[in-house]
C-alpha cells in the first residue's frame, strides 16, 4: 500500500497533480482544493490511496490523512466509488461532511454532482455510525447555503486556478465569466473545468 508520496511538484492539472519521486513521476488524482495548495517546482507530501482494478492503478492524493480516510469510508456506502467519493470531498471538507451526515443534511449532500435524493440518503444511513465526530467546532459548509461574496464554489475555484499558475487577476476574470454561465449551486470540479475552458479561449 501507498500511504504518502513527497517530492517536487513537477506537473499540475485540472484534476491531478504529478509528484517527482526520486525520478519517477506519480500521477494524483486530487480534489482542486488540495491541488490549490501546491506548487510546480515546490516540495509536497500528499497522503495517498492506490485503487486497484483489473485494467487499472489509480493514485489519489489528499491534503492529510483525515481526508484520506474520510475518501476511503466513502467508498463503503453502496454505490460509491472512488471518482464520486473524491466528487464528495471537492465539495465538502471532511468535518463538513461528518456534520452533513449527524444532522440529516440531505440537500447539501445533494450539491454535489452525482449524488440524487435516494443517494444522499442512503450516504445518511450508512455513514451515520463511521465517520465520527467533527473534528473541529466550525463548519465552512463549502457545499452549502448561498454565500454573501457569491456562488458557493467560488473561493476554491479562484484558489485551485492560483495554485495552477495563473495570477489572481486571470483567476477573478475567470471566475466572473464562469459565475454568469453556470448555476450558482453547481459542483467545485464543474466551476473548475468551465473556469479552465475560458482561460483556454482567453
Amino acid at each position: 500500500m501507498i500511504s504518502y508520496v513527497r517530492g517536487s511538484v513537477a506537473v499540475l492539472t485540472g484534476s491531478t497533480a504529478v509528484v517527482d519521486v526520486g525520478g519517477i513521476g506519480f500521477e494524483l488524482h486530487c480534489a482542486p482544493g488540495t491541488l490549490a495548495d501546491l506548487r510546480v517546482g515546490q516540495q509536497a507530501m500528499l497522503a495517498a490511496s492506490l485503487i486497484v482494478r483489473e485494467d487499472s492503478l489509480t493514485l489519489f492524493g489528499f491534503a492529510d490523512s483525515d481526508e484520506r480516510e474520510v475518501f476511503e469510508i466513502l467508498q463503503t456506502v453502496t454505490g460509491v466509488g472512488p471518482r464520486l467519493a473524491q466528487s464528495l470531498l471537492a465539495v465538502h471538507r471532511p468535518d463538513d461532511l461528518r456534520r452533513a451526515v449527524a444532522t440529516d443534511d440531505v440537500p447539501a449532500l445533494m450539491r454535489v454532482s452525482g449524488v440524487g435524493r435516494k443517494g444522499a440518503q442512503r450516504l445518511v444511513l450508512e455513514l451515520k455510525d463511521r465517520l465520527g465526530a467533527p473534528h473541529s467546532a466550525a463548519s465552512t459548509n463549502l457545499g452549502g447555503g448561498t454565500s454573501s461574496t457569491g456562488p458557493v464554489w467560488q473561493g476554491q475555484v479562484h484558489s485551485a486556478l492560483v495554485g495552477l499558475g495563473w495570477n489572481p487577476r486571470e483567476a477573478d476574470a475567470a471566475v466572473a465569466a464562469v459565475a454568469e454561465d453556470i448555476d450558482p449551486d453547481s459542483d467545485v470540479a464543474t466551476a473548475l473545468r468551465a473556469a479552465l475552458r475560458s482561460l483556454d479561449r482567453g
